[in-house]
């Protein structure tokens, strides 16, 4: 099992955590990538591969005190994140001008 972290833009957005199986994580995040954008994960695949894929993770919620491990971000709604990933790995974000935002 893998933790995946969903953010969206709603003002509500809690940040939850969510289990997921390894096939299931690896239909959402390409190989070497722990960042992925819905609408990408949605080009790459048939909604019909998907759809299970969803309803098992909303059913997998962990709360954030018991998470033991992050494995992956998944954003909503959220394109102006793209530029800060543009290898979609969460240690290689940068920052609009391209430098590293972490040392």
């Amino acid at each position: 099992m893998k933790n995946v972290q969903v953010v969206d833009n709603a003002i509500n957005c809690v940040y939850d955590i969510f289990a997921v199986e390894d096939a299931d994580f690896d239909l959402l995040f390409p190989p070497g990538q722990d960042v992925a954008f819905v609408d990408e994960v949605l080009k790459r695949h048939p909604p019909q591969a998907l759809k299970p894929v969803f309803e098992r993770m909303w059913r997998h919620r962990v709360p954030k005190r018991d998470v033991v491990g992050l494995h992956g971000l998944l954003y909503y709604d959220m394109e102006h994140k793209k530029p800060f990933y543009p290898q979609r790995v969460d240690e290689l974000a940068i920052n609009p001008n391209g430098s590293k935002l972490r040392p």
